[in-house]
């Protein structure tokens, strides 16, 4: 079931750096050297790296959390077991897939302990759509992503769901004795998570209480346990005065055997601050040359706001394929469609990237292309069974979330924007905000920065005022990459990394590069790590093994 799929994510393994050794290959045991069966151990790798269920319910108990760490070794020696002479860049790629889960499984044992650290883990129940391959940040396995069930809802669904929900209180029965962290932000931001839960369960009972009373109950037998376990947290929150980061020398690891990013905390500081003021620069020059042009307007009313982001809609996919950019297919339009919100009066500062989408529709479509891709996975799926589902905790990141903000660039040097200037402008401080929110993530996981003072500093370097300190997505934003080291990086440094792999893919073709062969093939090679997809596509392993070692 998707579902199952889906719900898998959040764990880790180490193979050969420093703190954790591969555990050693038997001698006369005979070596695997087909990938068959190496898509084979893919398949049982997943399914052992999902926690046992004991009355529907996942077991994060500290035996049952041991006893998987201690088993991970054998998994790891069964990979390293592996000789991949004579495979295919392709085959050996999917290698590394599988290779990085298991360092990250390992990682959370060793380091992160989602389980007993961070209590917005525990969150059951989503209603929202991912614009990613899977849900971002770590979650506990057996959620319930009512995106994934068909809609309306079928009445044999309505009974899963309902029996589901009602486990919520078993749920946080086990986690108030998991969770032993004494991270002061993230335990308090854990309770902010699990009272938005609840608030979203209430939402949801009454949208479903006509049809199925039953599942509205359901839901709000769960919204009773969420409030119930946010105010046992609430309760023991003064208890906790710890750092909530993981520290430089852990990021600089699980950077490069999680992610495969050949690079430090330190590089990527480097890296988002040098971009930061690139942005900067980049809008104040793009104000000046604009200074004689009309300021970009909010759109005020429903009808005009619809407009323009449908007919931008339509104007983004046409340039696409006229410009001979990347190849453009029927199904890409309605994904792009149905991501346009509803209008909302607000006279004042709304969400990021609503201040954004009300003043020009053309900046967040080529963010959106996410979406592309998301349909992309359904209709054209690619041939490998280990790329064929999304990797597991966020390892795609730097190839999702990089190649969605390199677009937003990408569109405007191809001329995109070419009647639309004051829309550069959109596209400098959009960046100018992941840098602010990259580097926001960096100095919480260096304790450097409190939760709070990540906020502040993120909202600083926001032009314009578009991001206030206490909104939404600053919020939730540096929330999420305390959660998930690496991600909040991850959109600069992966538009970074296009850029090298662009450069050396046409240095390679000089004279005969295509942009279009290029983005073609970049597009359907799957969503993983751009380290991998610049060793498939240019025969380079260097960035690689400027990771991993090897």
């Amino acid at each position: 079931m998707k579902l199952i799929l889906r719900l898998a994510a959040l764990c880790y393994v180490t193979i050969f750096i420093s703190c954790s050794k591969p555990a050693p290959v038997q001698t006369g045991v005979e070596k695997s050297k087909t990938y068959e069966e190496l898509e084979a151990l893919f398949k049982e790798w997943r399914a052992f790296h999902a926690p046992v269920m004991v009355d529907s319910i996942p077991d994060y108990s500290a035996a049952s959390m041991k006893k998987q760490q201690d088993e991970l070794k054998q998994w790891q020696a069964r990979l390293m077991n592996f000789d991949t002479t004579g495979w295919s860049i392709y085959q050996q790629v999917d290698w590394y897939l599988v290779w990085a889960e298991m360092n990250s499984l390992d990682f959370d044992h060793r380091v992160r302990q989602p389980w007993a650290n961070d209590p917005g883990y525990y969150v059951w129940f989503f209603t929202s759509q991912p614009d990613v391959p899977e849900r971002e940040g770590p979650n506990v396995y057996g959620m319930i992503e009512m995106n994934l069930y068909p809609s309306p809802l079928p009445e044999s669904v309505a009974k899963e769901v309902a029996a589901r929900l009602r486990k919520t209180g078993a749920l946080y029965k086990q986690a108030k004795v998991n969770l032993t962290g004494n991270g002061k932000d993230m335990w308090n931001l854990g309770i902010r998570s699990i009272k938005e839960q609840s608030e979203e369960l209430e939402g949801f009972a009454n949208t479903v209480s006509a049809q199925y009373p039953d599942l509205a109950a359901a839901a709000r037998e769960a919204k009773s346990a969420s409030d119930e376990f946010a105010q046992w947290l609430t309760e023991q929150a003064p208890s906790k005065t710890g750092p909530s980061g993981i520290g430089k020398e852990n990021y600089d690891w699980y950077l490069k055997n999680v992610h495969l990013v050949p690079l430090t905390w330190e590089g990527e500081r480097l890296i988002l601050e040098r971009e930061l003021y690139r942005a900067h620069s980049g809008l104040r020059l793009a104000e000046h040359r604009n200074r004689k042009l009309p300021k970009l307007q909010k759109k005020t009313d429903a009808e005009a706001y619809r407009k323009m982001l449908t007919d931008g809609v339509k104007e983004f996919l046409a340039f696409l394929e006229k410009d001979e950019m990347m190849t453009i297919k029927p199904y890409m339009e309605a994904p792009m469609m149905a991501q346009i919100r509803p209008f909302v009066k607000n006279d004042g500062i709304r969400g990021f990237f609503d201040e954004v989408d009300y003043r020009d529709p053309m900046p967040m479509r080529a963010h959106m292309y996410h979406w592309m891709e998301k349909e992309r996975e359904k209709v054209e799926p690619v041939q490998s069974s280990i790329r064929r589902v999304p990797l597991l905790d966020n390892i795609f990141d730097g190839r999702a979330e990089g190649f969605a903000t390199a677009m937003e660039e990408l569109i405007m040097n191809e001329g995109m924007l070419a009647n639309r200037p004051r829309a550069t402008e959109l596209i400098y401080i959009m960046l100018a905000q992941r840098c602010a929110r990259g580097l926001g993530g960096l100095y919480q996981h260096a304790n450097e920065m409190s939760f709070d003072e990540a906020t502040k500093y993120a909202s600083k370097w926001v032009p314009w005022g578009l991001m206030p300190a206490d909104g939404g997505t600053i919020q939730h934003e540096e929330h999420f990459y305390l959660q998930q080291p690496a991600y909040g990086s991850s959109y600069v440094v992966g538009k970074v990394q296009l850029d090298q792999l662009i450069a050396e893919y046409a240095r390679q073709r000089e004279g005969k590069f295509e942009l279009k062969e290029f983005m073609d093939r970049f597009t359907t090679s799957g969503i993983i790590p751009m380290s991998l997809l610049y060793w498939e596509m240019t025969g380079d392993k260097s960035m690689l093994q400027r990771a991993v070692g090897k």
